[in-house]
């Protein structure tokens, strides 16, 4: 039964407390779980920046942006897992069809 995909950005900021391994991890983490439900169109490393403001006493973060097609019960479970992995300091998914 195939579903029909929806055009989705999402954008990570990772604590730069991991070190480049643990950040690479992640992002492989996260890369190999999007293919798992959908096709990464793009994945867009952003590199260091210095955050608006602090969060958990970090003053930077690691960011990478990821363009993807997937189902659209998929982003919520990809926000879930956001949320409860450590060294995530921020995301958001996007859906691009409704921007």
């Amino acid at each position: 039964m195939s579903k029909a995909s929806v055009a989705y950005e999402t954008i990570m900021v990772l604590s730069t407390k991991l070190g480049d391994e643990g950040i690479g991890e992640r992002v492989e983490k996260f890369k190999a779980l999007i293919e798992q439900n959908g096709t990464i169109d793009s994945v867009n490393e952003w590199g260091k920046r210095r955050l608006a403001y602090p969060i958990n006493d970090e003053t930077e973060g690691y960011y990478y942006l990821i363009e993807f097609k997937s189902p659209s019960e998929f982003p919520a479970e990809l926000d879930r897992i956001y949320k409860i992995t450590d060294g995530v300091l921020r995301s958001i998914i996007v859906n691009k069809e409704d921007m």
